[in-house]
């Protein structure tokens, strides 16, 4: 049986069980180990071993059985005592509930007890307290106080609380009967005040807190409390003011006494608010007033600057203030004290600002022209000057003398970016000065001003100058200095854009102000395109004005026509040589001084013009056939010209007179295969034929009989 309890290991697995059991008995090895493999010896030690755990197993339930009924033994005796616990507890509950109810009953009594004696000792402690005040105040009545609280001044708590007791009750009294001890009794209250407002005065130098405290709760109830805090305020300024910084030493003042006042004073909210009105209404006041006055009419512009820079160090002083604890209404209350300093700056601010910036904006202008030494021509306005206008519009005839200004645009970034920056700075300080009701307006008013300046007086007077300068079309050699205008127009046209949409448009998104900007915006856009669009349309005739002085100088009968058919060696005439040069200097032009889609209107306009002056051009001349070949290279110049504007309408116009060039060259038997190729079937027929006209042998029977 040891044997089988050593077999018996946790955790217990019976497959190992077996196997364990096998290993120790001898044969019960498989074959070829030490010992044969007897099957019947292992048969017996498994019988064997059977009856050893069914008799373990018999053993093993005797003890369960006894163990049981131990259990249950013990479950009863453990009951039987949970039960008795409970009964002697129910009794002690009870007990407890009788000395409950008993202690209630004497609680009871003693409460009563107390009412009564607290009514009894009230009026006792009341009478006592009248008696000692009776007595002080025949003392004031007989004219010569001998107490110790008077007299003794470290008792001075004592006396100020009762002669303050005793200058309520002398209120009260006739004056015809007490007038001498009422005289006596508010002349002791007001030494005792004094005093207090003394010792208060000296704690606070010797940074005695608690002393200050004490004092401040015993001036409380005197009249004289407000000039208790009076004092404390001052002291707290004495030395508070050594930077030059006098915002930052308001703040740092601040700071300190929040820190201090609350373990000062019962009120601290309101002795705070009393220090910051203070130092807003006396100090900061007399600050602003001092840097103000001294520039408000000498100098507008340092004044403004001023203005703007201490209105906004005061109201970020007000903003730091805001985290303490002044009151119920505390933004209301700072308002007040920041309006009460810049109220008389304020109501005429918009003035001030209109005016600096019409005058430093007409002589940022001023200064640009006498630097270029231009005297102004001044742009008629009014009937007579719109009729001119439209005339000029429709008929594209310049009315007025033509002006030279040598290639001068009256144009300049440095003065637009100068007019923009004080206009800038001029919505800055209008966002930060203006009452928000008025907010609005005044922008508008300052934005008016840009436009007058800006658009009006600089760009609108240069695209006018401009358009004087624009030369006829007829004109030799002009200067084409009107797309210069227009490049640096449209590059100042964006800087006056993005300010519009950075600093105006806040101003006045939420307002009507806005649809009244936005309408004088697009007039002041219709009113610069148009001008623009007259003065391009000019520049493109005049364009097309020199390449046909370059024809007419350069372009000889004899080019298309040459004495000597056997002996031409050019590949194009010089006409057209000079003429492309011309164009594709002009086309280089157009694109750097335009943007967007502006530059393929300009150029499919500029192409179109090209295309009908070459080919009337070509209509001029007779061609032989070697003169037809050297036309033919010409128009394919121009069309390689052509390819430049990247515009296809263009290249489609020069590929078809390409075409038609083919016209002058080719064999009469193949006239009408080449009329009805791809690119000429859809034209007329007439041009067509006035394409054929033009060659040398066209009167020839043959020919005219192939055409028809």
């Amino acid at each position: 049986m040891a044997t089988t309890a050593e077999l018996f290991e946790e955790p217990f697995v019976a497959d190992e069980y077996i196997e364990r059991l096998v290993w120790r008995t001898p044969g019960g090895g498989s074959r070829g180990g030490p010992e044969a493999f007897d099957p019947k010896r292992l048969l017996e030690e498994f019988v064997n071993h059977i009856q050893e755990l069914q008799i373990m197993d018999e053993r093993i339930q005797r003890k369960v059985e006894k163990l049981e009924q131990q259990c249950q033994k013990e479950a009863k005796e453990f009951a039987k005592k949970v039960q008795e616990l409970q009964k002697s507890n129910q009794v002690a509950f009870l007990h407890f509930q009788e000395l409950d109810e008993h202690i209630s009953y004497v609680a009871t009594k003693v409460c009563h007890l107390g009412d009564q004696l607290e009514g009894v000792n009230t009026p006792r402690q009341r009478a006592v307290e009248a008696q000692k005040l009776m007595k002080y105040f025949n003392e004031f009545l007989d004219g010569e106080l001998k107490s110790d609280v008077f007299i003794n001044s470290e008792k001075i708590k004592e006396a100020a609380d009762i002669i303050q007791k005793l200058h309520l009750i002398a209120q009260e009294l006739p004056f015809d009967r007490f007038s001498e001890v009422k005289s006596k009794i508010a002349s002791k209250y007001h030494d005792l005040e004094c005093q207090l407002i003394q010792e208060f005065t000296s704690a606070q130098r010797r940074g005695e807190i608690s002393r200050m405290r004490e004092v401040a709760a015993v001036l409380l109830h005197f009249k004289g409390y407000s000039h208790c805090v009076d004092v404390y305020i001052k002291q707290c300024q004495e030395g508070a003011y050594l930077r030059n910084d006098i915002f930052e030493d308001a703040a740092v003042l601040c700071q300190r006494v929040n820190k201090q006042v609350g373990d000062i004073f019962s009120n601290p909210e309101t002795v705070l608010a009393k220090l910051i009105q203070n130092v807003f209404e006396i100090k900061l006041q007399s600050f602003v007033k001092e840097q103000l006055e001294e520039c408000r009419k000498s100098d507008a512009e340092q004044y403004l600057k001023n203005l703007y820079d201490l209105y906004t160090r005061t109201s970020s002083l007000s903003s730091k203030l805001m985290e303490f604890n002044l009151g119920t209404d505390k933004q209301t209350f700072l308002s007040k004290l920041i309006k009460s300093i810049f109220i008389s700056y304020l109501e005429n601010y918009i003035e001030v600002e209109t005016g600096y910036l019409k005058s430093r904006s007409a002589m940022i202008l001023q200064r640009y022209y006498d630097s270029k030494n231009h005297q102004k021509r001044s742009i008629g306005t009014g009937g007579i000057q719109d009729l001119k206008e439209r005339i000029r519009q429709r008929t594209n005839l310049p009315l007025g003398p033509s002006i030279d200004t040598h290639g001068e645009t009256f144009l300049s970034q440095e003065v637009v970016v100068n007019l923009l920056q004080e206009t800038k700075q001029a919505f800055e300080r209008c966002h930060r000065l203006s009452d928000p009701s008025d907010l609005p307006r005044n922008a508008f008013r300052i934005f008016t001003i840009l436009v007058e300046f800006l658009c009006i007086e600089h760009i609108d007077y240069a695209l006018e100058t401009g358009l004087a300068g624009i030369p006829s079309s007829d004109s030799r050699n002009a200067n084409l200095y009107f797309l210069d205008v227009v490049q640096q127009a449209n590059t100042i046209f964006h800087l006056f854009d993005k300010q519009f949409n950075d600093h105006l448009m806040p101003l006045i998104s939420s307002s009507p102000k806005l649809s009244e900007c936005l309408q004088k915006k697009k007039e002041i856009i219709e009113q610069m395109e148009m001008k623009l669009d007259t003065g391009i349309d000019r520049t493109l005739n005049c364009m097309i004005g020199q390449m046909k002085h370059i024809l007419a100088a350069e372009q000889k009968k004899t080019d298309f026509k040459p004495e000597d058919e056997n002996n031409v060696l050019i590949q194009y005439t010089n006409a057209c040589v000079k003429v492309c040069a011309y164009v594709r200097k002009q086309v280089e032009k157009i694109k750097n001084s335009m943007d967007g889609k502006n530059v393929d209107t300009v150029l499919m306009e500029l192409g179109v013009r090209f295309h009908r002056l070459i080919y009337e051009h070509l209509q001029q001349y007779s061609y032989s056939c070697m003169g037809g070949m050297l036309a033919i290279c010409d128009v394919a110049e121009y069309r390689k010209c052509a390819k430049d504007f990247k515009i296809p309408m263009v290249l489609h116009l020069f590929d078809t007179l390409h075409a038609l060039c083919n016209l002058l060259v080719v064999a009469p038997d193949n006239l009408k295969q080449v009329c009805s190729g791809e690119q000429l079937a859809n034209l007329d027929k007439n041009i067509l034929h006035s394409f054929v006209q033009l060659r040398a042998d066209y009167r020839s029977a043959r020919l005219a009989r192939h055409f028809s």
